[in-house]
């Protein structure tokens, strides 16, 4: 068992959850990009050949029950929902290829929300979200021979 099996295993049975051969597989789908969000259809494309009388419903609602013990996180690309293993317990921002989906983690200014909250009186600001989208330094170098 891998490290990031052993660790999902053990946070999924201190919930209450029971750690399942599909719960197992989605981890390995997604430990297979560690470095990349996956579309949630490539997700549900690899569970059905696996499991092919698994349903979207059940991917889902596992895929936001590991979002809820911060073992994923979710994105929205350009075609749509993606998910990727949570990159570690600090909030942090990406910095996300447009071309490849290589997610590299980024450190932000410190995010002064006095500030914002100012701005909106009678709100309450709960949390944020921020990312960089462009192309990777290997895709720079890819799209600049092929031109």
């Amino acid at each position: 068992m891998t490290e990031i099996t052993g660790r999902t295993k053990s946070i999924l049975q201190s919930n209450g959850l029971r750690w399942t051969k599909q719960r197992r597989s989605l981890i390995q789908i997604l430990s297979n990009a560690m470095d990349h969000y996956v579309d949630i259809t490539e997700v549900d494309r690899q569970m059905r050949q696996e499991y092919p009388g698994i349903s979207h419903n059940t991917i889902y609602r596992n895929l936001q029950e590991f979002k809820k013990l911060r073992l994923v996180e979710f994105n929205s690309g350009t075609t749509g929902l993606m998910v990727k293993l949570e990159c570690d317990v600090h909030h942090h921002h990406h910095f996300i290829c447009q071309r490849c989906g290589k997610v590299q983690e980024i450190t932000m200014p410190n995010f002064n929300y006095q500030q914002y909250q100012q701005q909106l009186p009678g709100a309450k600001i709960t949390g944020h979200s921020f990312e960089l989208y462009g192309y990777c330094a290997d895709c720079q170098r890819e799209m600049a021979k092929k031109s």
